[in-house]
């Protein structure tokens, strides 16, 4: 019988600057239940899904729908860690009104948090959607959902300018009440800065090592593309394994193999 306990958005505040938080996307039931009784602290159910899961040329194409039915087959996991559902693009840029009526959907699709992209510009979703009780992620640096504005997936904070905005961003989402921010595809110094400015958790995604905590897509670590962002480590070679797997079960069908008599219920 497991003695792990729940981990709530007050349990991940409390490991700010004591225990690393680690957090991995999931967009369906049996990668949550691996990735949970692996003991990761939160699962995001990324819009990552868009590319990785849908085979999209960038996160703009997946919409509400589609991540709310891949944050329901993870909240069917029932996993200790806590589900973060992530906000697709048009889902709250319109107003603070549909960014709160659309965190409402998540809620309702088994999310305990939501994660939004985007600094200064959008606190006043990140507050309305605090205010309606629902805990927010905010996310900052590189922001894929913006990469049209940014000329494509860059590392940001190169200039003066840009390391002053994406300070000022996560300030301003820790003060509309955000719980924790993501820094992505960030200079680490300036991540490390961010980090110990806030009082809330920092999580990183090849921002470097000085964050409170890490995030990956399980596909990147997995190994399951022969292909994968410069700071995505990978711990398995899944492609290979399960290619390998197809190939003797295709074999074994086309020699007669298989079925054997072990497979054979009379």
């Amino acid at each position: 019988m497991s003695h792990r306990k729940k981990i709530t958005v007050r349990k991940i505040l409390k490991m700010k600057g004591k225990e690393k938080i680690v957090m991995v996307t999931a967009y369906d039931y049996p990668t949550a239940k691996i990735v949970d009784d692996a003991g990761v602290d939160m699962i995001l159910v990324g819009d990552s899904l868009a590319m990785v899961v849908l085979g999209m040329e960038s996160t703009h194409g997946v919409g509400l729908e589609e991540m709310l039915h891949h944050t329901r087959a993870v909240a069917r996991a029932k996993p200790y860690a806590l589900i973060v559902g992530d906000m697709p693009f048009g889902s709250y840029e319109p107003s603070p009104r549909k960014a709160v009526e659309s965190a409402i959907e998540f809620v309702r699709a088994g999310a305990e948090a939501v994660k939004l992209e985007g600094g200064s510009e959008y606190v006043d979703r990140v507050r309305e959607i605090v205010k309606a009780g629902i805990p927010v992620v905010g996310h900052v640096g590189m922001t894929p959902q913006r990469y049209l504005s940014f000329g494509g997936y860059k590392l940001r904070g190169k200039t003066p300018s840009e390391e002053k905005k994406i300070i000022e961003d996560a300030l301003a989402l820790e003060g509309a009440g955000a719980f924790s921010i993501v820094i992505e595809f960030t200079r680490e110094d300036i991540a490390r800065r961010i980090t110990e400015k806030l009082s809330i958790p920092t999580i990183c995604i090849g921002a470097g090592r000085y964050c409170d905590g890490q995030v990956l897509v399980f596909h990147d670590l997995a190994g399951l593309y022969k292909e994968s962002p410069p700071f995505a480590k990978k711990y398995a070679d899944a492609y290979n394994y399960l290619l390998d797997a197809v190939k003797r079960y295709a074999e074994e069908v086309r020699t007669g193999r298989f079925p054997s008599d072990e497979y054979i219920i009379q």
